[in-house]
C-alpha cells in the first residue's frame, strides 16, 4: 500500500508543485550487528525506498504493515513535548538514521486558502434535483447560497465554508458554479477536502461554539506535517507521541517537556470503587479514576484534528479524551459506566472454563481459564486489554465514569486476541509491552483533559492497585564490547551520554558499566541491546564497510539430503512427477480410507487455529494429498498420471512431547503410461509401479529386495498388495486402492500407490559397486516348471538362485500360465537363466547339471516338475 502510495507520488505532481524527494545518504555497517540492529539494518536498507524519503499526499493509517507498525506523528502535536526548530525533512531523516524509520512526511492544511467558519441558516430543496439542497450559509459579515448533496446538514450546523477562489487539499480551485440552473456561491467543506481524511461521508460539523467567519486554518491548527512511523515490532515505545519526542530530544539534545496532568493522590475516588486483582502474573497494576456529572458531546475541534491526522476517528468528548491520550502517552485505556458496574468493585481475574460476555461489538464471546477478564462482584464486564464488555458501555445517559488505566502481561493478551479474531488498538499496544509506571500518569492526564473541556467533574484520588513492582532491569555493559561489536572506537563519555538522554541511568563498577533500564523500554535487556543504542546515536553512515572475518567451512548436503535428491532425480528420470501437497490434511479423510478407528494413522495432532475443516490436522501418511491431487487432475480430464512425493508425516507421541516427523516417500499411477512408436500405451497397473520401484532400488544400491503379498491393509486391494522387503527389513507397501476407495474418492481408473519410509530406505542402501565385463560367453537356457499356485513366483526364484549357484548370472520370469493339461490347483512359471564363468566357458554338461539341480531342488521343497 505504502509503496504503491510512493511510486505514484513521483509521477504526479502534490497539489500545484512537485514531490519533494531527499536522499537518505549510504549505510554502511561493519562487524556483526546482534539482535535488532541487525534486522533494522536490512529494514533500513529494504524499506526506504531506494534510500528516498518522499513527501506524500495524506493516505489512511494501517496499524500493521508486513511485520512492522505504521503510526502517524502530527508535528504540531510533537512540538509540544519538544522545541523542534528543523525542518520536517531534516528530522525524518535523523529519526530514520537513528532505527526511527519515517517512511513518509504528509504535508495537510499548507495549501489551503479561503476556507472560513460559517453557520448553516436555512435549508431549501434545490428546485430541479432531488438530491440537491440548497443551503443559506452566513459568516461574521455576510450570506451565502451554496448547492450541495451532503446529507447530514441541517439548519444551525457550523461547517467549512469555501469561498470563490478557495484553494483546497490536492490544489483544487474553487470556482462559481451552477448546478441545474441555480448559482453556487462556495462550497461546503468534508474533512476530505481539507486534507484531515482520504474519504468521508458528509460535511464536516464544527461544534457550535466555532467563531464565524474565522479561517478554518487556525481552528484546526494548521498548517501541519504527519510523519508517518514503518516501526521495527521491537519499538513499542514509539507508538505514543511522548516516545517519539523522547527520541527527538535525545537525537539533538533538547529538554523533554512532559504534559500536564491532573494529580489525585488523595481523595474520595475509593469511595465509589474497589479494585482487587487475583491474577498477579497477568496484571500487575490496576489504576482507575472516577468522573462525575459526566456531559457527553463532541470534543474540541483541535482535538478532533489530531485525531484524524494520527488516524482516528472522533467519537464523542469522553472517547476522545482516552484515545487520545492513549495516543500520546501509549497507555490504553478504558471507560466503564460506574453505575453498571455491581457492588463497587473491579476484580481482575482469570474466566472460568466456558465463561461468556458480549463485548462492545456486540458479539457474544466465550473464554478459557487462559483468558484473563476484567470482572464486577458478580461477573465480568471487559476483556482485559482488548475490548469491553456492552454492559458497561458509556452512553448518552452515563452520569458517572470509572477510568481504567492498568498493565497487562503482553503474552496473555496476544493469545486471547489472536483465539477470539479480535485485535484492538489497545490490545495491539499490549502486546508490544505497555510501562507500568505510565499508569497512574495517564489516568491523570486524562483527568486533566476531561476537567479542560468540562465533559464532567473529577473525583479526587486514584485507586492504585499495584501489588508487586517489578524490579528495575539491569544490564551489565563491557565498553570494549561496544567498539567490537561496531568496528569502531565510540567516545565513551559520548556514549553514556547518549544513553542518560534516553533515559537510561549509567554508573561504572569494575570497568564496566551498570545500566538500569527504564521501564518504558522492555526492549532491551541484554548488553548487545545497548550496543545498538549507542550505534543508533553514533550513526550507522559512520561505521566502516570491513569484510565479516572468521573460519569458514565448506557447505554440503547431509548423506540424508544427498540421498533424497538422488531417489527423486531417478523418480523423475523413471518418468514419474514430483508433487508437494500440504502437511494439513482433512481428518474425514480417514473414512474414505476405510482406516478403522482404531488404527495409529488416526492418531492425528489437530491445529488450534486451522485456516479450514479441511486442512485442521497434521498428516500421518502421504496418501490423502497424493490421492487428493490425482482426482483433482481426474476431475479436469488429466487421467493418466504417475506421481511421487517426498515429505515429513507427524507422528504422535507421549502427551506433551512433540511428535516424530520421519519423512516418506509417497507413490501413485493411473491409468495409461505414454505411447510407444512400436504400440499401444501400457496400462500403469500393479506391476507397472512394481517396476519402477525394483528399478529404483536397483540403482540407489538397495539390493535383495522382496515383495512380500499380503491382505490386511484396508484401503488396499486384497489380493493386489505387497510388503516391500530388503534384509528383513520393512521399507513400504505397494498396493491398488481398494474399490470402495475408489469409489469414495470418484476415482473412474484404478489407482496403485506405494509408501516407503525414507529412513528406512537410507539405512539398507549399499554405495555402488562395479566389476570387469564377463570375457567368457554365457549359455542361456528358458525352462518351465509346474508348480502349486499358492508358491509365489519369487520364491521360486530364490530357490532356483540357491540351487544353481555362483554360475547362474540372470534370471527372469517371462510367462506364466494355467489351465490346458496342467493339473488342478498348478501354474507354469518360465524362467531365463543365463549361465557363465569368469575363468572359462561353460561346456552344455555343467549347465544341465545345474539345470538338474534345481528340478531336484524345486521337486523337493515344492513338489515341482520340469515342465516338457
Amino acid at each position: 500500500m505504502l509503496g504503491e502510495t510512493n511510486r505514484s507520488v513521483l509521477d504526479s505532481d502534490v497539489g500545484s508543485r512537485k514531490s519533494e524527494v531527499r536522499c537518505i545518504g549510504r549505510i554502511c555497517i561493519s562487524g556483526i550487528l546482534s539482535g535488532y540492529l541487525t534486522s533494522y539494518l536490512l529494514h533500513l536498507t529494504s524499506e526506504i525506498r531506494s534510500n528516498a524519503l518522499f513527501i506524500a499526499t495524506p493516505i489512511e493509517r494501517t496499524l500493521i504493515f508486513k511485520g512492522a507498525w505504521l503510526v502517524r506523528v502530527p508535528l504540531n502535536w510533537l512540538k509540544e513535548f519538544v522545541e523542534i526548530t528543523v525542518s520536517p525533512g531534516d528530522l525524518a531523516e535523523r529519526l530514520t538514521a537513528a532505527g526511527v524509520a519515517v517512511d513518509v512526511v504528509v504535508p495537510v492544511g499548507g495549501e489551503i486558502n479561503g476556507v472560513v467558519v460559517g453557520r448553516v441558516e436555512e435549508i431549501r430543496p434545490h428546485p430541479n434535483a432531488d438530491r440537491l439542497t440548497i443551503c443559506r450559509t452566513g459568516t461574521s459579515d455576510a450570506v451565502y447560497e451554496v448547492v450541495t448533496g451532503a446529507p447530514n446538514l441541517f439548519p444551525g450546523a457550523v461547517v467549512p465554508l469555501a469561498l470563490e477562489g478557495a484553494r483546497l487539499a490536492g490544489g483544487k480551485v474553487l470556482k462559481k458554479a451552477r448546478f441545474r440552473g441555480v448559482s453556487s456561491c462556495g462550497m461546503l467543506c468534508s474533512e476530505a477536502e481539507l486534507g484531515l481524511e482520504e474519504k468521508s461521508s458528509g460535511i464536516m460539523i464544527l461544534p457550535a461554539e466555532t467563531p464565524l467567519g474565522e479561517d478554518i486554518r487556525k481552528i484546526l491548527g494548521l498548517p501541519d506535517h504527519v510523519l508517518e512511523l514503518d516501526l521495527t515490532p521491537n519499538r513499542g515505545d514509539c507508538l505514543s507521541i511522548l516516545g517519539v519526542a523522547r527520541e527527538v530530544a535525545a537525537l539533538y539534545g533538547l529538554e523533554l517537556k512532559l504534559p500536564p496532568v491532573l494529580n489525585g493522590t488523595a481523595g474520595e475516588a475509593g469511595d465509589y470503587i474497589k479494585v482487587e486483582i487475583n491474577a498477579h502474573e497477568l496484571c500487575g497494576r490496576y489504576a482507575a479514576r472516577v468522573f462525575k456529572d459526566v456531559r457527553i458531546g463532541p470534543s474540541p475541534v483541535w482535538m478532533q484534528t489530531r485525531l484524524r491526522l494520527a488516524g482516528m476517528r472522533p467519537i464523542n468528548n469522553i472517547v476522545d479524551v482516552t484515545n487520545y491520550v492513549m495516543l500520546e502517552l501509549g497507555q490504553p485505556l478504558h471507560a466503564f459506566d460506574c453505575n453498571t458496574l455491581r457492588g463497587g468493585k473491579i476484580v481482575v481475574r482469570r474466566a472460568g472454563d466456558g465463561e461468556k460476555l458480549v463485548s462492545l461489538d456486540g458479539v457474544p464471546r466465550e473464554f478459557g481459564t487462559d483468558d484473563l477478564l476484567i470482572a464486577d462482584a458478580e461477573g465480568a464486564v471487559a476483556i482485559a486489554g482488548v475490548m469491553g464488555g456492552l454492559d458497561t458501555e458509556v452512553t448518552s445517559s452515563t452520569g458517572t465514569i470509572l477510568l481504567e488505566s492498568a498493565n497487562f502481561n503482553p503474552r496473555s493478551i496476544r493469545r486471547t486476541a489472536r483465539e477470539l479474531s479480535l485485535r484492538s488498538e489497545a490490545s495491539l499496544r499490549f502486546e508490544k509491552g505497555v510501562d507500568i509506571q505510565g499508569a497512574v500518569q495517564a489516568a491523570d492526564r486524562t483527568a486533566y483533559f476531561v476537567e479542560k473541556i468540562g465533559a464532567g467533574r473529577v473525583v479526587p484520588g486514584v485507586v492504585d492497585c499495584y501489588p508487586v513492582p517489578p524490579e528495575p532491569k539491569t544490564v551489565i555493559v563491557r565498553p570494549a564490547l561496544i567498539d567490537r561489536i561496531l568496528g569502531v572506537e565510540v567516545p565513551r563519555d559520548q556514549a553514556v551520554k547518549w544513553l542518560e538522554r534516553l533515559g537510561f541511568r549509567v554508573s561504572e563498577e569494575d570497568k564496566r558499566w551498570v545500566v538500569r533500564v527504564p521501564t518504558y523500554r522492555p526492549d532491551v535487556g541484554i548488553e548487545e541491546d545497548i550496543v545498538e543504542e549507542v550505534a543508533r546515536f553514533y550513526g550507522y553512515d559512520r561505521i566502516p564497510a570491513t569484510l565479516i572475518s572468521g573460519e569458514t567451512t565448506a557447505g554440503r548436503r547431509s548423506p540424508e539430503d544427498d540421498f533424497q535428491g538422488r531417489t527423486c532425480r531417478l523418480l523423475s528420470g523413471l518418468g514419474l512427477t514430483e508433487i508437494i501437497t500440504y502437511s494439513f490434511i482433512d481428518p474425514a479423510f480417514f473414512d474414505r480410507l476405510r482406516v478403522p478407528l482404531e488404527d495409529p494413522l488416526r492418531r492425528v495432532l489437530p491445529l488450534k487455529n486451522p485456516i479450514s475443516e479441511e486442512q485442521s490436522v497434521l498428516r500421518t501418511t502421504l496418501l490423502p494429498g497424493i490421492l487428493g491431487t490425482v482426482g483433482r487432475n481426474v476431475s479436469r480430464r488429466v487421467v493418466d498420471a504417475a506421481v511421487f512425493e517426498v515429505g515429513k508425516v507427524f507422528i504422535l507421541r507421549g502427551s506433551g512431547e512433540l511428535p516424530e516427523e520421519p519423512v516418506k516417500l509417497g507413490l501413485a499411477v493411473t491409468g495409461k503410461g505414454p505411447r510407444g512408436w512400436g504400440g499401444a500405451p501400457e496400462e500403469m497397473d500393479f506391476f507397472f509401479l512394481k517396476g519402477i520401484i525394483e528399478a529404483a532400488m536397483k540403482r540407489l544400491g538397495i539390493t535383495d529386495v522382496v515383495f512380500k503379498a499380503v491382505e490386511s491393509n484396508p484401503f488396499l486391494h486384497p489380493g493386489r498388495t505387497a510388503t516391500v522387503l530388503s534384509g528383513g527389513k520393512e521399507l513400504g507397501f505397494i498396493g491398488q486402492i481398494h474399490p470402495e476407495v475408489q469409489e469414495a474418492l470418484e476415482l473412474p481408473n484404478r489407482v496403485v500407490v506405494g509408501e516407503f519410509d525414507f529412513g528406512a530406505l537410507f539405512a539398507v542402501q549399499r554405495a555402488a559397486t562395479f566389476s570387469d565385463l564377463p570375457r567368457f560367453p554365457g549359455v542361456p537356457r528358458d525352462v518351465a516348471f509346474i508348480l502349486p499356485e499358492e508358491v509365489p513366483a519369487a520364491t521360486v526364484m530364490d530357490t532356483v538362485k540357491t540351487a544353481a549357484g555362483t554360475l547362474l548370472r540372470e534370471i527372469g520370469l517371462f510367462d506364466v500360465y494355467r489351465g490346458g493339461n496342467l493339473p488342478p490347483g498348478t501354474r507354469s512359471l518360465a524362467f531365463s537363466l543365463l549361465f557363465q564363468s569368469e575363468d572359462r566357458t561353460l561346456t552344455d554338461d555343467e549347465v544341465t547339471g545345474r539345470i538338474d539341480a534345481v528340478v531336484s531342488r524345486l521337486k523337493e521343497q515344492f513338489g515341482g516338475v520340469l515342465r516338457g
